[in-house]
């Protein structure tokens, strides 16, 4: 068993980087030899996250920096998503299914809604003119529990 082991990754905001971050975060959380459908959890709240940064926070201006940290704690991943953007001028209402800012680029408006269902925790920090943390957290089911 794995405790509080971290990482933290820092990158520029450029779409080009979503995929690279999602199988970052899934190598290090294999470590916990998560089932199938929890990694594919993971893998899509982080390309969620990401994207949200990338297009939102920093309106697609690539000289951003994202950061992802991950921490092990146990049986527990806590993962956190920042940038340094704009921030989110009303988050009630950017956590609203179907919600989206950018009607144009065919987004769903389900980032949100998709963090939330997928994630056993999620906490969301913003400021306008300063940026947005996701907090994420999943336990990830033991193989142990799942055989008895």
């Amino acid at each position: 068993m794995v405790s509080n082991n971290f990482m933290k990754l820092e990158f520029a905001s450029r779409s080009e980087n979503e995929s690279f971050a999602r199988v970052a975060v899934a190598s290090f959380v294999s470590q916990l030899d998560p089932t199938l459908n929890e990694l594919t959890d993971i893998k899509t709240v982080i390309s969620e996250a990401v994207t949200n940064a990338i297009i939102h926070g920093y309106d697609g201006n690539p000289d951003g920096i994202v950061t992802i940290t991950c921490e092990i704690e146990d049986e527990t991943v806590h993962i956190s998503v920042e940038d340094n953007g704009r921030g989110i001028s009303d988050l009630e209402q950017a956590r609203q299914p179907l919600y989206t800012t950018k009607p144009e680029l065919e987004r769903s408006g389900m980032g949100f809604t998709i963090m939330e269902n997928f994630m056993d925790r999620l906490e969301v920090e913003t400021e306008p003119g300063r940026g947005t943390s996701i907090r994420m957290t999943k336990r990830i089911e033991t193989k142990k529990a799942l055989y008895n």
